[in-house]
């Protein structure tokens, strides 16, 4: 399909709307729930010219894989806003955790000649030669999820803060420590896979407070965000620091429920007023679900739902317009107990913020992802 933005306007266009990762200016900070309706306002006038044309745009999205709740529903939210339907031609590539296979992927969209390409980083380096690639091809990248650290040759990010998700979870706990009365934290950390933005930010951030506060983090490992490895992992734990812990944090949902199977294989209770404090993040529909009974104590929310941002962003750029460079979900802290009302802290960008706590109700688990 003849390219819809020649290369030398797409040069133009990311010179000028292009800032490094982080930076303050073009930066737009985005509300999953007040901006919705505009973007799929915006996705269906554009798609509905598309489909009525026959003219299909082409997009080629590499994903992480299938490792978990929140994997499957950001597929779903892509496969959702580029739908035939919708006046798109997606190629979809599950890249099963496979750095070497994603790049693969990228290169084989750029054979096909793909009017864009949409990828989720399963690792933030290494991206520098082929996102030149891409931009030599004149085929515009847009980056969801998971950051790109060694390469700015992408039109447009969409996805969460993730230190900031860190720096919120060890906050909660310091806060929640001091309302329960438990001054000697000692902390089992279930990471991400390693060299995932997700798995640095949650870490870098959460240490932050724990080297701040003197807390003793007795471990931490990667469970590459999958149950089976949290399972592991804290099979291990239990093993290794049988009565020594009384704090688990696991970087996302899935690897809490398979940390909550070993601990209960091991007779460690977790939960409100058990011997473990668990902290979670994704706050996927079934970790909400722990999260009101009580068995995690604290999840922080990592949006999935960026499907229709990215088909907004390909609206703007089919009609000349120049797109933010970073697109940031506004996600909301999720608790079991009503002891704290919100957290106060200076986040990754150095401004200090205080923040809601929301206890979990049945309508809003069932509400979740």
């Amino acid at each position: 399909m003849k390219k819809r933005i020649v290369a030398g306007m797409l040069v133009s266009l990311m010179a000028a709307s292009m800032v490094a990762c982080g930076g303050a200016s073009d930066t737009a900070s985005t509300d999953t729930t007040s901006d919705t309706a505009a973007a799929e306002t915006t996705e269906d006038a554009g798609s509905d010219d598309a489909a009525a044309s026959g003219d299909l745009i082409t997009v080629g999205f590499a994903q992480v894989g299938h490792e978990s709740d929140w994997r499957t529903a950001s597929t779903n939210s892509v496969q959702a806003a580029f739908s035939e339907e919708n006046g798109y031609d997606l190629q979809f590539v599950d890249c099963d955790n496979d750095s070497a296979t994603q790049i693969e992927a990228v290169r084989q969209f750029i054979q096909d000649d793909v009017d864009y390409i949409v990828i989720d980083p399963i690792v933030s380096t290494g991206w520098d030669t082929v996102l030149t690639e891409c931009e030599d091809a004149g085929i515009p990248v847009i980056v969801i999820d998971r950051t790109i650290d060694d390469s700015d040759k992408y039109v447009s990010w969409v996805g969460s803060e993730f230190m900031n998700e860190g720096l919120a979870a060890g906050t909660w706990l310091k806060d929640y420590a001091a309302a329960k009365g438990i001054s000697d934290l000692n902390i089992l950390v279930i990471e991400g896979s390693n060299g995932s933005s997700a798995q640095i930010g949650r870490t870098d951030g959460f240490k932050k407070i724990a080297d701040a506060e003197g807390w003793t983090i007795l471990d931490s490992q990667d469970g590459d965000f999958t149950q089976d490895g949290g399972q592991q992992v804290m099979e291990s734990y239990c093993k290794s620091y049988e009565g020594k812990f009384n704090v688990v944090v696991c970087q996302n949902d899935n690897e809490a429920f398979g940390a909550m199977d070993a601990m209960k294989a091991a007779g460690v209770s977790y939960g409100v007023d058990k011997d473990v404090i668990l902290i979670s993040f994704d706050a996927c529909k079934a970790g909400l679900e722990y999260v009101e009974s009580g068995d995690i104590n604290a999840d922080f929310m990592c949006y999935p739902l960026q499907g229709e941002y990215c088909a907004d962003i390909v609206q703007q750029l089919e009609s000349g317009a120049t797109v933010a460079k970073q697109t940031f979900m506004t996600e909301p802290w999720y608790v079991a107990e009503d002891i704290l009302s919100s957290i106060t802290y200076t986040n990754n960008a150095g401004e200090e913020v205080t923040e809601d706590l929301v206890v979990v109700t049945d309508a809003a688990s069932q509400a979740s992802y």
